[in-house]
């Protein structure tokens, strides 16, 4: 799946609404081929009750899992919001440590936002994660550790400033295990098997009408088929043209005077 969800939308797209829907629609011609339309009417009373049992059980593990990767896909945009949100806070209570301090972690903050939208992003796009940006993490830790408050309000800054690194280590460790995929391989199994066996059943009932029973069987594909493209299209969701992009991060450095 990790092609599909990288490739255009537009391959996607054909594959899924029109190749496989079309491509449905001539199983029931081949079926008829082979089987008279005798035979293939006494399915219909026994098959139509299957028949709704599979497609119920199928529709529902379908919305499911549209709507978990759905709830997933959101949840990474407003990490990334979250942690672009903490960032800007941490740059400024830098200004309540020592002045040395806060012109390191400002420094550390702006390169740590740089190097996220460089090399984390296209790392997520892969699966993975960028180490550089690992160490402009640790950089912005390293100022903020090395102040000695010496008086209430520096205690008080700097337990804020740490709270702060604490969101946005969670935020970034939170946004790299989803780029990893939200939908077990198990899962994708029995999502194809179901909707090859959802539309094959379509193949075996009899009706007078071969080209209608064709475009039935071809419409149930395209609903089938399309849901799974938008599950493929957020799968990932830092990868692919439907994809979380990094624009708060950016727009967090531009406030920091640095360049988008």
């Amino acid at each position: 799946m990790t092609y599909l969800t990288t490739s255009s939308l537009w391959i996607s797209g054909v594959i899924f609404v029109v190749l496989l829907p079309a491509l449905a629609m001539l199983g029931p011609v081949l079926i008829r081929r082979r089987v008279e339309l005798a035979r293939l009417r006494t399915n219909n009373e026994v098959a139509g009750f299957k028949f709704a049992v599979v497609g119920v059980l199928y529709a529902v593990l379908l919305a499911f899992v549209v709507i978990v990767v759905w709830e997933k896909f959101s949840a990474a945009e407003n990490t990334v919001a979250l942690e672009a949100g903490a960032v800007v806070t941490v740059y400024r209570l830098s200004d309540g440590l020592d002045e040395d301090q806060a012109a390191a972690v400002k420094a550390a903050t702006s390169s740590y936002l740089k190097q996220a939208v460089e090399g984390d992003w296209p790392a997520m796009a892969a699966g993975g994660e960028d180490e550089t940006t690992n160490a402009a993490l640790n950089a912005v830790y390293s100022p903020v550790l090395a102040f000695v408050p010496s008086d209430a309000r520096g205690e008080v800054a700097l337990s804020a400033v740490l709270d702060q690194l604490d969101v946005i280590t969670q935020a970034r460790r939170a946004r790299l295990v989803v780029a990893r995929g939200i939908v077990p391989g198990i899962v994708w199994l029995v999502l194809f098997a179901g909707a090859f066996v959802t539309v094959g059943f379509t193949f075996f009932f009899g009706t007078e009408n071969l080209k209608a029973q064709a475009v039935m069987t071809g419409a149930l594909a395209f609903l089938i088929f399309g849901g799974l493209l938008i599950i493929i299209a957020i799968d990932h969701p830092f990868a692919g043209t439907v994809s979380v992009d990094p624009q708060p991060l950016e727009e967090a450095l531009a406030d920091f005077g640095g360049q988008r």
